[in-house]
């Protein structure tokens, strides 16, 4: 079995806390994704789908239990610390793909590794080879408003792993897509994680794309429901 890279245990969130409107998202949640494994986690809307993805992905604090991420555990580290975590091991994709509209689809996969360190040179070739891998290759010079919505979605992809994390979290990668072009960035995505080896928490409505990932977890009165 590949290692554990995402590990929440006993997670528990609560929002007005104490009051008579409290609502606990979290309720003791425990959930472990391993390297090289495609995880869909489904649930009805409001039911803390996004509220589990930015507790592992360090964007906010649980009330209780913890967060690893690649054995490290996130309770103890100041808000430096989970930066640092987050920038080294964590990309994350999101329903729109908020790339930066005055850049090109190479410049938007370049500057989050010039901003790690690594030198233009080496930057541009670890872009054009993700963008390659997706297929967006030859739209490398074109900015995103003359790129499809597919074709945006999938440059997010490679931005999310231009600095080579170990964890990929997506929040409703395809939700805005059509049919045949949700299948080519799910097509991507997990050509990317195959790739890679990473591990990939992918929350997602669509039933279809989440019964074809290596597993299947539901997200019921806070906790895993079920996996499949």
């Amino acid at each position: 079995m590949n290692d554990p890279i995402l590990q929440l245990s006993g997670l528990v969130k609560v929002y007005n806390a104490g009051m008579p409107s409290e609502i606990r998202v979290l309720d003791g949640l425990d959930l472990t994704v391993s390297a090289g494994e495609a995880v869909a986690l489904v649930a009805p809307s409001g039911a803390g789908k996004s509220t589990l993805l930015h507790m592992a992905g360090l964007l906010d604090v649980p009330d209780a239990g913890e967060v690893r991420i690649a054995g490290q555990g996130a309770s103890t580290l100041d808000d430096a610390g989970r930066t640092g975590l987050r920038r080294q091991d964590i990309g994350f994709v999101y329903q729109f793909h908020h790339l930066l509209p005055e850049f090109t689809a190479l410049e938007n996969i370049v500057l989050p590794q010039l901003a790690d360190g690594v030198p233009e040179a080496q930057a541009k070739r670890r872009a054009m080879d993700l963008l390659d891998t997706v297929g967006v290759a030859p739209r490398a010079g074109h900015r995103p408003a003359a790129l499809s919505g597919g074709e945006q979605q999938r440059v997010a992809f490679c931005r999310a792993l231009a600095n080579e994390p170990k964890l990929l979290l997506a929040d409703e990668p395809t939700g805005n897509l059509d049919p045949d072009t949700s299948e080519q960035v799910f097509s991507a995505l997990m050509t990317l994680v195959r790739e890679a080896g990473l591990a990939a928490l992918v929350a997602t409505h669509n039933p279809d794309l989440a019964a074809r990932m290596d597993r299947t977890l539901r997200l019921s009165a806070g906790r895993i429901a079920k996996a499949s």
